[in-house]
């Protein structure tokens, strides 16, 4: 093949916006920033875990009413008739009219002030949940981003290879024209053009889903992701030492602190249900008003009607004492202990959990950025190779098959390359997720890495 019409070396954000024009027009690519922004208002798993913190707030205010005044208004209207034969007057009658305010507050009441302390751990839990949901979406944004990419670029690289197949099927076809080569060249290179052009399909299948999944991820058509800047540059990790990613990982994971206030609220369960051998103590107080009237059947000067108003006021301490419950409390009390264990066991096992995963996500960034040094050298010896093997086959040394095989290997490479330091990226976000440390500020730092 002429050096003109060599394959030239991946470009990713030059062949993503080839593709970007095939498929979405002249759209405009969109961002990591700008895609999550979109997902934030869109995702129901992430607006529905939103919307649980907000109702857990109301939750907590609920509680706190225990230990504040109960005020209440009554008003009572009634009439009452009576027949009693042999009395005189037989009939008589009364209306009462009455309407008052009373007042309770709680002065002494342990179960009470547990229960507003346990809502106060359930508000904290409702907190750690939605850090959960939102880095769960951070991480699906970011693989659903880079998916589209990585298909974009395979996509790419399979249609150059396809075109530098296509190249040598002419070359085979013209050097069979004159002699120079067997007709066994021209249906090695036809076989393999058939098959790029079935892998050509397939790539282009798995970008229309990948860009699917993308758009409902964010409630939008034809999203058009930002190729990553040339030459591509993948952050470190910072920490480098594992053990100190599994401390933090410990100290700040929602989900260990969602078990440490689950173990928290057990224990005070425990001590709600003991709360219930102590008394409670306290303050009411009432005031009212009402008028009466009472009236007689027999207008006489000896059965005269009555009315009047009359004023109640009213103000107490209360204590309750409980005596014996039927060994109800002392029961409670043995289940709240053995619950208390067992969210013990769930903290442990919590923590362990995320421990392991954390490790393992260091070590996939860490195994996934070797990967990345192998490939790019990788890539730089296939090319060096594939031009080797093109200037045999034009002396001669070298037969059709060669070529294609280091064409194989190399635009292989460059795909491999490509999903690797994708994966990288993803990699790095799934780590700070499995310490607890991945922040919304997180995809900032990562579209730095995309193409302005």
């Amino acid at each position: 093949m002429p050096a003109s019409r060599r394959p030239t070396l991946f470009a990713p954000a030059a062949l993503a916006l080839a593709l970007g024009l095939a498929f979405g027009g002249s759209a405009r690519a969109q961002s990591l920033q700008e895609v999550y922004e979109a997902a934030r208002g869109y995702d129901a798993s992430f607006l529905a875990a939103r919307a649980l913190l907000d109702s857990a707030q109301y939750r907590a205010e609920q509680a706190k009413a225990l230990n504040r005044p109960s005020v209440g208004l009554q008003v009572q209207a009634s009439r009452s008739l009576s027949d009693t034969p042999y009395t005189s007057p037989e009939k008589t009658g009364s209306t009462v009219t009455q309407a008052g305010v009373s007042a309770t507050q709680s002065l002494f009441n342990r179960a009470n002030s547990v229960s507003v302390e346990q809502a106060e751990k359930s508000l904290a839990v409702s907190r750690a949940d939605f850090e959960s949901a939102e880095q769960d979406l951070i991480v699906r944004v970011a693989q659903a981003y880079f998916d589209v990419l990585a298909a974009q670029d395979t996509l790419a690289t399979t249609r150059t290879s396809k075109a530098a197949i296509a190249e040598q099927l002419a070359s085979a076809k013209r050097n069979f024209e004159v002699g120079t080569a067997t007709i066994t060249d021209t249906r090695e290179a036809q076989a393999r053009f058939d098959l790029a052009s079935a892998q050509e399909i397939a790539a282009d299948n798995d970008l229309r889903t990948k860009s699917i999944a993308l758009d409902q991820l964010v409630g939008r058509t034809g999203v058009s992701p930002k190729g990553l800047a040339v030459p591509v540059v993948l952050p470190p990790v910072q920490p480098p030492v594992v053990d100190e990613w599994v401390l933090r990982a410990d100290a700040e994971h929602p989900l260990v602190r969602k078990a440490t206030l689950g173990l928290d609220v057990a224990k005070l369960e425990t001590e709600k249900a003991r709360a219930g051998h102590l008394p409670t103590v306290s303050l009411n107080g009432a005031y009212g008003k009402g008028h009466v009237s009472a009236a007689s059947d027999i207008a006489g000067p000896g059965y005269p009607s009555v009315s009047g108003t009359q004023t109640n006021a009213s103000v107490g301490v209360t204590l309750q004492m409980p005596l014996f419950a039927g060994y109800a409390i002392q029961n409670r009390v043995k289940e709240t202990l053995l619950l208390e264990e067992k969210s013990r066991n769930d903290l442990e096992a919590a923590r362990r959990g995320v421990a392991q995963g954390t490790r393992q996500a260091f070590f996939g960034v860490q195994s996934g950025q070797a990967q990345v040094k192998a490939l790019e050298a990788a890539e730089s010896s296939s090319q060096l190779a594939l031009e080797a093997t093109q200037l045999g086959y034009k002396v001669g040394v070298r037969v059709n098959l060669d070529v294609l095989n280091a064409q194989t290997q190399l635009f292989s490479t460059r795909r491999d390359l490509a999903k690797a330091r994708y994966d990288v990226l993803v990699g790095s976000l799934k780590l700070r997720q499995a310490s607890g440390q991945l922040k919304p500020e997180d995809v900032a730092a990562l579209n730095q890495l995309l193409a302005r």
